[in-house]
């Protein structure tokens, strides 16, 4: 067994978002071999749902709900209890403007697109932009995260790459729901990065010699197993192998294979880079996340710090993936639970506000280059083309190739729909 401590944000609600695990290699004790085996015991989706060319998925995570209205949305002719101290320049597409605190994302806006009429719910948690269902919901539904998704349609058994990716550790929104275990995504870090490394004292030739004994164990067994069970399990043996020797996965994580100043462009947001490198080797699907957003208190001060490290991120991102052709079929979503309080408190803060909030959305073939929706004069609700989350979310799940109307059966035995709001954000596609 080996353990897995996250870092332990906590909002105002004084709940700790640390999740201690103590796994196997992918999680709940299973070993690489286990999982691998579970993954394809379970029922094929058939063709319907991929594409032919698989798309991959960043999911950035701004954790306790940043501000609407201090990075996609600001109000300059608002009262000065709402406009706050930020703000907008133009973007290099007319009539479209962001915080001042994010000029790289100006520069490449034709690129970029941001939704400002979108309606959340009042809870931190990452469950509805990771599922399209509140927490409040997933305790009993146990709706599949996003990712788990992607691994769901994509474990052929075929690749040494893991389908999902969190580079943020375990929460409820990372988890698979009723899909099963098998489908909860590969954490990488400490010793579950060292495990995807050959064991110390031995070499390719031994492990070659181990594989041979295993396999003729595996034949003894196969042949007094009456069931049937043990057909086939050479092939799971040999793929959790060739993840550890293939080393695909273990470079992709090694940023020290990156050119020296592609590693100073992403300094102090190094998660950016990890993503961008995790789906140039296959990954469908690498959600991350950034920063604190929960700003009751000295929310500008706060904002000045992390909006530059952000924008820096992001925009470098995005120009990678241009650059290596990837563009095109990544799509990349930033946003956190809910946006905050257009008007400012006491402590030059600004609190939970679930009626509005803004997403930043980039690549995968939709239309970029644009401000989709509008909220009111003081960014308080929607002015016009409200959407949900899980309508951003059936437009990315469109744009990778899968029906969000599709339908998996949960423990119960019950057909249950990816999302139930299934309509597209028009604009985007």
């Amino acid at each position: 067994m080996l353990e897995i401590t996250g870092r332990s944000p906590r909002f105002c609600d004084g709940v700790s978002r640390r999740n201690f695990l103590q796994v196997g290699a992918f999680g709940a004790g299973l070993t690489l071999a286990d999982v691998l085996r579970v993954r394809a015991a379970s029922p094929s989706t058939g063709p319907a749902g991929r594409t032919s060319k698989p798309k991959s998925a960043i999911m950035v995570y701004l954790p306790g709900g940043p501000s609407h209205m201090d990075m996609y949305d600001l109000k300059p002719d608002a009262p000065a209890e709402f406009r706050g101290e930020f703000k907008p320049i133009n973007t290099n597409v007319p009539g479209v403007q962001i915080s001042e605190h994010m000029p790289m994302q100006a520069k490449i806006w034709d690129k970029l697109a941001v939704i400002r009429s979108l309606i959340s719910v009042d809870e931190h948690s990452d469950s509805l932009v990771m599922t399209g269902y509140a927490e409040r919901d997933n305790r009993t539904a146990s709706h599949p995260s996003f990712g788990s998704v992607v691994s769901k349609l994509r474990s052929t058994g075929e690749s040494a790459v893991p389908p999902f990716v969190s580079l943020r550790g375990m929460s409820r929104g990372s988890e698979p729901g009723y899909l099963g275990i098998s489908h909860r995504p590969f954490t990488p870090g400490g010793q579950a990065q060292q495990n995807l490394k050959l064991a110390g004292g031995v070499t390719p030739e031994r492990l070659d010699t181990r594989k041979s004994l295993l396999e003729n164990f595996d034949d003894t067994r196969r042949d007094i197993d009456a069931s049937g069970t043990m057909a086939g399990l050479d092939s799971f043996g040999a793929r959790a192998l060739e993840m550890v020797t293939s080393g695909v996965v273990r470079k992709a994580l090694d940023l020290e294979k990156e050119d020296v100043k592609v590693r100073e462009q992403y300094k102090g947001v190094e998660q950016f880079l990890t993503a961008r490198r995790l789906v140039e080797a296959g990954v469908g699907c690498v959600t991350l996340s950034y920063g604190g957003w929960d700003t009751h208190g000295k929310n500008f001060d706060s904002l000045k710090t992390q909006l530059p490290k952000l924008d820096r991120g992001l925009a470098n991102l995005v120009n990678d993936l241009v650059r290596l052709g990837l563009y095109d079929d990544t799509i990349v979503v930033v946003w956190g639970e809910f946006g905050r309080t257009p008007k400012i408190n006491s402590g030059a803060g600004r609190d939970h506000w679930s009626p509005v909030m803004s997403a930043m959305i980039a690549g995968g073939g939709l239309k970029m280059g644009q401000a989709i929706g509008a909220s009111t004069a003081r960014a308080e609700r929607p002015k016009d083309s409200p959407y949900t989350v899980p309508n951003v979310l059936a437009t990315i799940y469109g744009a990778m190739g899968i029906d969000p109307g599709m339908t998996f059966l949960n423990g119960a035995g019950r057909p249950m729909y990816l999302l139930d709001d299934r309509a597209k954000v028009k604009e985007l596609v």
